[in-house]
């Protein structure tokens, strides 16, 4: 396996980095950032270089790269190093927990697959995509390019995200419905019916009861 450089300095890099070190055969060996984004020489005790400059460091012929960003604009950000790390010549690592079940036909490059997902047989997963802890791929299903998924989320059979779509926590997905690109799924949302593109489909929010928990008897 090639030496592993992760783009990124946040939370998401630093899960990456303990994901990859404890439960893949890839060797961390450094961090990149945009350069006006660079805010120490070192992370969790490896290098930090400047994205600008990464391919002079950690060459692309003999490193890869995963980008370890979040959905920010609809995961357009993580899309744009994706496109631009492959521009230069580096091959985009994908992590896949051994803590779950993938039994899919497909599994893209630079995805986060992280513990306690289920992927049914006949799945397709696209590239760039994060399954955050404990979803449930139903069989046919597709996951595009460019996804966020979050906690707890089912996608029943035969359902297809489009690219560039986020799914909240604890939101389902009917079975055979069509997510166009870029729709965003609240926390809690059920979807029945195919969306529109960049449509926004929340969930029922929990208000507030004029009674007092102190009132209740447990």
């Amino acid at each position: 396996m090639a030496d592993l450089v992760i783009f990124g300095a946040g939370d998401i890099a630093e899960l990456a980095h303990f994901y990859f070190t404890t439960d893949s055969p890839h060797r961390i060996v450094a961090f990149t950032v945009d350069r006006s984004f660079r805010k120490s020489d070192r992370f969790v005790g490896l290098p930090v270089v400047d994205f600008e400059d990464v391919s002079s460091h950690y060459p692309p012929a003999s490193h890869q790269m995963f980008i370890a960003i979040g959905y920010t604009e609809m995961n357009a950000v993580r899309a744009a190093r994706y496109e631009t790390a492959r521009s230069l010549g580096y091959g985009l690592v994908s992590y896949v927990s051994s803590r779950c079940t993938v039994l899919a036909q497909v599994v893209g490059d630079n995805c986060l697959i992280l513990e306690d997902n289920t992927i049914q047989p006949f799945a397709r997963i696209g590239n760039d995509v994060t399954l955050w802890s404990g979803n449930h791929i139903g069989h046919h299903s597709v996951i595009g390019d460019h996804c966020f998924v979050t906690s707890h989320v089912v996608v029943s059979g035969r359902a297809e995200v489009g690219p560039f779509c986020f799914l909240g926590v604890n939101a389902t997905l009917r079975n055979g419905v069509r997510l166009a690109p870029r729709t965003l799924v609240g926390a809690g949302a059920t979807i029945l019916e195919d969306t529109e593109p960049n449509g926004i489909y929340p969930g029922t929010r929990a208000r507030k009861s004029p009674q007092s928990s102190a009132d209740i008897a447990l």
